[in-house]
């Protein structure tokens, strides 16, 4: 499997050695590839989904300018520019902007996650990528170009073609650009 996150090598060269125990744990968690919920930052646990599941979430929301996050508290970056999304949620919120996110994190680390998200308040659902599938299947379902780099944004018009995306960290300024574009997408 190639390395997830080019900007959060040193996390996943720890986590390595943990793979076998996470995949026994989370082998024997329940496997949900369409999610009937999501969960923000009150609930315990993010709902799994798959690249299925990814694809019906995305369909709820065609109509919708859609920016997706995918993050994971292990990523430094993703946890510096979570913030900002979650701000801009809320301010781009009653211009139509649509926000959900997508946690790589394991089982075992859904603790700093619930922390994460209870520090950070979104106010859009989240999920979290079930971590027994093929993740290089699931970036190149997701954009074919993307090879795991953390984090990910994704610009949807209300088509549901992606206009525009981020791969690692960005400024604030970028994510309006983005989102401005992305709203007067046709």
């Amino acid at each position: 499997m190639r390395l997830r996150a080019a900007f959060c090598i040193l996390p996943m060269i720890l986590l390595v050695g943990a793979l076998p125990s996470l995949r026994a744990q989370s082998s024997a968690a329940s496997h949900h590839a369409t999610p009937t919920h999501a969960t923000t930052s009150k609930s315990a646990e993010l709902p799994l989904i798959d690249l299925d599941g990814y694809k019906k979430i995305l369909g709820t929301y065609k109509g919708k300018p859609l920016l997706v996050t995918f993050w994971a508290t292990w990523c430094e970056p993703c946890r510096y520019e979570y913030p900002t999304i979650v701000e801009l949620a809320k301010e781009y919120k009653p211009k139509g902007l649509a926000v959900f996110g997508v946690s790589f994190d394991n089982n075992a680390d859904m603790h700093l996650v619930r922390d994460f998200l209870a520090k950070n308040k979104p106010e859009f659902p989240n999920y979290r990528q079930n971590p027994d599938i093929d993740v290089d299947a699931f970036y190149v379902g997701v954009r074919p170009q993307w090879t795991g780099t953390m984090p990910e944004t994704l610009f949807y018009a209300r088509d549901g073609r992606i206009v525009a995306h981020y791969e690692g960290e960005q400024t604030r300024a970028d994510f309006v650009k983005a989102i401005e574009a992305t709203l007067s997408a046709h």
